[in-house]
């Protein structure tokens, strides 16, 4: 074997690819908050240059890890698909893992890159401010109770929009267009539910570097705002399952259906039935043999 390919065994291909797509997802979108922060000082509210930053790097993401884990980068997503039975339950924690490291690590470099204008003489500049660059925090006139539902309706968006966009029982884009209609289905939630709690709709987003901040010497990165920061872990989980759920029962033809996104849309077969790579996502036993004997 290869140097090349005896690196490449030591790996987990799919733990390596969730964590560099999340990675990158945050690299390029905290970059984008860090770059808006820093150029308006106290600017609260999103601008579209974030939205675009988030939109890209959920789209590149989804290039990076595609055609290797399905390019998750999103605990909420993992569990959601895993409920719908699009996605093996055995899977979810090694996903979730890969996806807080890539997040952590994502805000940790864009901290180090942006470290000269964070800090002076050796202290955090405007820690209450700058440290939104990095995790999100709810605008004060929303309620514990809006914030979960704000994040609620983001990931119900997100899980329905993605739902639609990897079924190609329906109108499913062509191959290698999927991950731009991806990237710009979080750019729509971002221009349209961005302000009130800053669109994480990402469990690993938030988290993740919220982790690196209260390390970095953050305060209160926690405790504030009523310790919201159980809010972006619980709204969108929650949210997810609800969009996924919604569009296996309302529009997703019940039939076989891959684990994760089906490569280059292929059709399933009882070879791949057989190998465990297939489930049934509400079809009957009848169902599932008819469609098997057509094929």
């Amino acid at each position: 074997m290869s140097t090349l390919g005896k690196i490449r065994s030591f790996f987990d291909r799919e733990f390596a690819a969730e964590f560099l797509s999340t990675f990158i997802l945050i690299l390029l979108g905290d970059g984008s908050v860090a770059q808006y922060k820093l150029l308006n000082n106290r600017a609260s509210e999103p601008f579209l240059s974030v939205n675009f930053g988030y939109g890209c790097a959920v789209m590149f993401g989804c290039y990076i890890a595609g055609g290797v884990s399905g390019a998750h980068m999103n605990p909420a997503v993992s569990i959601a698909l895993a409920v719908v039975k699009k996605f093996q339950w055995s899977k979810v924690p090694k996903y979730i893992v890969a996806q807080m490291l890539g997040a952590f690590f994502g805000a940790l470099v864009v901290f180090i890159t942006y470290v000269d204008r964070l800090m002076s003489a050796g202290k955090l500049v405007d820690p209450l401010v700058y440290r939104t660059i990095f995790a999100t925090y709810p605008d004060a006139a929303t309620s514990t109770g809006g914030q979960v539902l704000d994040q609620v309706v983001g990931t119900f968006i997100l899980l329905l929009l993605v739902s639609a966009l990897i079924d190609h029982n329906n109108t499913a884009p062509p191959e290698g267009m999927g991950p731009i209609l991806i990237g710009g289905s979080v750019f729509a939630i971002g221009v349209s539910f961005g302000t009130n709690c800053g669109y994480a709709i990402n469990p690993a987003r938030d988290l993740g570097p919220r982790i690196a901040t209260a390390l970095l010497g953050y305060e209160k990165v926690f405790s504030s705002y009523s310790y919201y920061f159980w809010v972006p872990i619980v709204g969108p989980i929650i949210g997810g399952v609800f969009g996924a759920v919604t569009y296996l029962l309302m529009i997703q033809k019940p039939k076989l259906s891959c684990f994760g996104v089906c490569k280059e849309g292929r059709k399933e077969t009882e070879d791949a039935k057989d190998e465990g790579e297939v489930v049934s996502n509400g079809a009957s036993a009848e169902e599932i043999n008819i469609e098997m004997t057509e094929k």
